[in-house]
């Protein structure tokens, strides 16, 4: 069951179901993750392609076995793919396991709101939410303006929790 579209349906955001179909565009999503960081190696485009390809598919691999009932939606925004949303509800939250826009997409809200409608399905469920986020992710203001915390350190990442009762307002 994908999210509400409370916040992000307003600005266009949709989702469809991902198929194996659909792994060339999510590499592509992954792969504009991690673009700045492998921009600083200075291997040669094919290496960086390369070591994109197989961190993709050890993640995907990871994700699917680890993962086996999630929720695997294509962001659309005004009808065309330019996002990934995974996510996974337990007994007693909601897992965000990823989300992820193509650079285009970023910095139009769409990002707050797909979170935000993440919240609201949570609450509606009386569960937390949860994800992992990179320490040095500049979306982690982001998490923390929407009430996450951090709730474990786990070396590179922070496994960061959301409850209704703290936060800050009622997602929107």
């Amino acid at each position: 069951m994908p999210p509400p579209l409370i916040a992000a349906g307003p600005l266009g955001v949709g989702y469809r179901p991902a198929d194996e179909a659909d792994l060339p565009f999510l590499f592509g999503v992954y792969a504009s993750t991690r673009l700045e960081e492998l921009a600083q190696t200075g291997w040669p485009a094919e290496m960086q392609t390369i070591f994109l390809r197989q961190q993709f598919d050890a993640q995907h691999h990871h994700y699917r076995t680890y993962y086996s009932e999630a929720e695997w939606l294509v962001v659309q925004w005004r009808g065309a793919d330019v996002g990934r949303l995974y996510f996974e509800e337990w007994p007693s939250q909601v897992r965000i396991i990823d989300i992820a826009l193509l650079p285009a997409a970023r910095g139009h809200g769409l990002g707050a709101a797909i979170l935000q409608d993440m919240l609201a399905l949570a609450a509606g469920l009386s569960k937390a939410a949860s994800i992992h986020v990179e320490k040095n992710n500049p979306a982690m203001r982001l998490y923390r303006r929407l009430g996450f915390a951090t709730v474990e350190d786990k070396g590179v990442y922070d496994l960061m929790e959301w409850r209704a009762e703290s936060a800050p307002g009622e997602p929107t």
